[in-house]
Parts: C-alpha cells; sequence; structure tokens
C-alpha cells in the first residue's frame, strides 16, 4: 500500500483536503503581488533636470512677462526628436532666445548641454513615489532599477533550494510558517528601507520566503484531483495579478503599497500557526516519525467523516504497508541526484523548460510601461487573460495530456513573441495583443510545468 492508498482510506478529497487547500491558497493571491510589484513601485514615471530659472529674469528682453512652466521647460531644456523635454541633460545656460516664435530653433546637439547635476524633476500625476523617485535611480542609474529586480528573483532561487531542502529535514508545517514569518518581516521591513542597498537586501530575504512556502503543498491531495487542484492555485495567482492593479492604483506610494501586500502574511502566520495546518503525513513517515503519523492521519479521517476507517491505521499497520515506499527513499539527497539515471536526467531536461517559460513569462510581465498604454490598464489584461488561458489548459490536460499540452502552449507563445519582434512601435494595439497573447499562452504553460513536475519528481527531489 502507499500513502496515495492512505489517502482514500482516510477520505479522499474530503473536507479536510477542500479547506486545507483554501487556507493554503489564500497567501498565493498576495504572493502574485510580490513577484509583480515593481512594476508599480520601481515604475519610472516622466521626468527632466530640474530647472533653477527666476521666471523674471532680467536678462529676458520682456522683464514684465510671467513665463509658464512649458516657457521654463523650452529656454532650460532642450527636446528631443519627438518634441519631448531629454530626460537627462539641460542647457547649460537659459535659452531665451526660443521663446520668440520667429526664432528657428536649432538642432540640440549645436547648443551646450550638461547633466542633471541638481536632480531631476518627476511627474507625480500617476506615481506620488517610487523607488525611482525616491533615490534618483534614472539615466546613469536606471540599470539599478532592473537589478534590484534580479536581486528579487535571486532571492526566490536561492529559497527553493536552501528552505526547500530544509522542509526535508524539520519538516513542511515548520518551513510554511518561518516562511510566512519572514516574508511578513522582510516585507514590512522593505517599505521603511532607509537606503536603495537596505532595500535589494530586504527584497532578497523576502524572495527566499516566496517559494519554499509552497513546498508540500499537493502532499494531501490524491493524485485524481491535482490537477484541478493546481488549477485552482492558478486562478487565485491570477486573482492577486488582478488584485495589484486595483491596489496600486489606489495606493500610488511604493512605502504604502509595499506596507499592503505585507502586513496580511502575519495574519497567514498566526492561522498556520495556531489554528489549522496538519504536518505532512508523508513526511512524517519518511522522517521516521510515525505516531505522529498516524495521528495526523486519524485527524484527518475524523474531518472527513472516516472515523471508524482512521481507527484502523496503527503504526505497524502504516510501516508494514508503507515499507516498498521507504525502501525507495534515500537519508539524503544532493542537487547530483537530479542527473544521476537516465529516467532522472530526462526530467532534468524539464528544468530548461521551467527557465525558459520563466524567462519568457517574466519577461513580458515585468515591461508593462513599454507598452506605451496604462500600466494599470495592462496588468488587468495581463492578468485577465490567464483565466480562459487556464481553463484551456485544465482541460486540455485532463484529455489530451500533459506534453502535447506543454509543447502547444510554448509553440505557440513562442510564435506569437517572435512575430511580436517584427511589428512596428507605432502599431501599439497590435503589439500589446500579440504580447496579451503570448503570456496567456505562457501562464498556461506554467501550470502544466507545474503539475508535470509534481508528477515526474520524487518528493525529497521535488
Amino acid at each position: 500500500m502507499s500513502f496515495a492508498e492512505f489517502l482514500h482510506q482516510v477520505g479522499g478529497m474530503g473536507r479536510f483536503q477542500i479547506i486545507h487547500t483554501m487556507l493554503l491558497t489564500i497567501p498565493i493571491v498576495l504572493m502574485a503581488s510580490h513577484n509583480l510589484l515593481q512594476n508599480f513601485t520601481a515604475a519610472i514615471p516622466g521626468h527632466h533636470c530640474q530647472v533653477h530659472i527666476n521666471a523674471n529674469n532680467t536678462s529676458y528682453p520682456n522683464a514684465t512677462l510671467h513665463l509658464d512652466s512649458q516657457d521654463l521647460l523650452r529656454v532650460a531644456i532642450p527636446m528631443d526628436r519627438n518634441r519631448q523635454p531629454e530626460k537627462c541633460r539641460r542647457f547649460v545656460t537659459a535659452q531665451w532666445q526660443l521663446l520668440d516664435p520667429n526664432v528657428t530653433e536649432p538642432n540640440g546637439t549645436q547648443l551646450d548641454t550638461e547633466p542633471c547635476t541638481e536632480g531631476w524633476t518627476y511627474d507625480r500625476s500617476m506615481f506620488t513615489s517610487t523607488i525611482i523617485t525616491e533615490w534618483d535611480l534614472v539615466c546613469n542609474l536606471q540599470k539599478f532599477q532592473q537589478m534590484a529586480q534580479s536581486i528579487y528573483m535571486a532571492g526566490v532561487l536561492v529559497g527553493a533550494l536552501v528552505l526547500g531542502g530544509l522542509s526535508d529535514r524539520f519538516g513542511r508545517k515548520a518551513m510554511l510558517i518561518w516562511s510566512f514569518l519572514q516574508l511578513a518581516v522582510m516585507g514590512t521591513c522593505t517599505a521603511f528601507a532607509p537606503s536603495y542597498i537596505s532595500y535589494c537586501i530586504f527584497r532578497f530575504l523576502g524572495g527566499m520566503a516566496l517559494r519554499s512556502s509552497l513546498t508540500g503543498f499537493v502532499e494531501w491531495i490524491p493524485t485524481e484531483f491535482r490537477t484541478i487542484t493546481i488549477a485552482t492555485t492558478g486562478f487565485v495567482y491570477t486573482l492577486g495579478q488582478i488584485l495589484l492593479a486595483g491596489l496600486a492604483y489606489g495606493i500610488p506610494d511604493w512605502r504604502w503599497l509595499q506596507l499592503t501586500v505585507s502586513l496580511p502574511f502575519f495574519f497567514f502566520l498566526i492561522y498556520s500557526w495556531y489554528v489549522w495546518f496538519a504536518e505532512s503525513a508523508r513526511w512524517l513517515v519518511l522522517a521516521g516519525k510515525d505516531d505522529r503519523a498516524v495521528k495526523v492521519l486519524q485527524r484527518v479521517a475524523r474531518m472527513n467523516g472516516k472515523r471508524e476507517e482512521g481507527e484502523k491505521i496503527t503504526t505497524e499497520i502504516l510501516k508494514s504497508k508503507m515499507q516498498k515506499e521507504l525502501s525507495t527513499v534515500k537519508s539524503s539527497y544532493t542537487i547530483s541526484d537530479l542527473v544521476r539515471t537516465p529516467a532522472i536526467r530526462r526530467i532534468f531536461c524539464c528544468l530548461s523548460i521551467v527557465f525558459s517559460t520563466s524567462f519568457s513569462y517574466y519577461g513580458l510581465a515585468m515591461d508593462l510601461q513599454n507598452f506605451g498604454v496604462s500600466i494599470y490598464l495592462i496588468q488587468l489584461i495581463f492578468g485577465a487573460v490567464d483565466f480562459p488561458a487556464k481553463v484551456v489548459v485544465t482541460i486540455s490536460m485532463s484529455y489530451i495530456g500533459r506534453r502535447i499540452s506543454l509543447s502547444a502552449f510554448l509553440l505557440l507563445a513562442g510564435l506569437v513573441i517572435i512575430a511580436n519582434i517584427f511589428v512596428p512601435r507605432e502599431l501599439q494595439i497590435v503589439r500589446t495583443s500579440l504580447a496579451v497573447i503570448g503570456k496567456g499562452c505562457l501562464s498556461a504553460a506554467f501550470n502544466c510545468v507545474f503539475l508535470f513536475t509534481t508528477e515526474l519528481y520524487p518528493t525529497p527531489i521535488r
């Protein structure tokens, strides 16, 4: 008898599994927000060099004329080819002659300019504050915007390796509680970060907690219900993307937005510690804690209305029935186990699919400002397109299989993204539409990959 058969004995997909799944998926709403948060907290508003010119400067021929802001920009900031103020240069001296409508404006390169030595002026009509405006991460420092997101993703990677491994040693519940605590504390600290460096450190540590909090998520779910369960978590993640658009629109200050998506994890911490979550019985068996495993299985049986079936499970029965499964599990695993055997090496190829899917998915999802439409609208559309995509992939995985579904969605996503390269930038609607289709296909592929790897990998390596 395998552990899956014990799950059926205690009620299969019963009330316990439903509540367990629901309580674990609620935090996923805000995990989506953390992943995509920098679309808004690190948004780059319109900006130009600060202008320090007296509007009634006597050097201007008509000294009594009051100059408005557009006139000041015209004499102080050179214009680019799109007739917009340059973002990173300003005139060394005010070019008052440009106010004369009879004077032809010379090419900006013919006039002396200098960098923005006194800082920048930002358009705060959409974002009252972002990390860009707070630490002037524009022009030569704009690369630090992308670096901050890369550091966060590095934290996600390190957390998956480190905390995921610790969950095999200390248990799923312990690591889940720790992950909620770490994400709550580090997210809150990020909101009060006094400098860019501290911001990156806190984001890295917050990212570490993200993926590890989902370790062992499906161990209580019978195999035949895993497709719909993983699809449900995908829909919840999509809901989180849509919620982020609303939160960001209503909270234009980056510190308050960061705090809003972080504080609820203290609540998740409380109910995971004191209220509900049960340790994975399968992990308890593999860890040699058979007595606790029996108690947990009996508790699940009572919750599912299978008290009598649960009382039939004893330590001796559990050990004898799972002897075959226990004999195939090593006492410890290393990263080399991913490629030790031909079968595992084939599974390792799946990691390359995960990499390519993630690379393309976040390449689209984290580049919203370059689509030329409202960042809130495109975030909403990018989230909404996931619903039909995930419905289609859930049906296709159930009827035509995981591999064909995954291949089809990856192929379609690749074709759409490549086609988008050749669409002129002037055709913003076409470019945005293709990007939305590509993002939907990648989202569907993500659901495939998550379920595929869950079913292929042994638990310790997963």
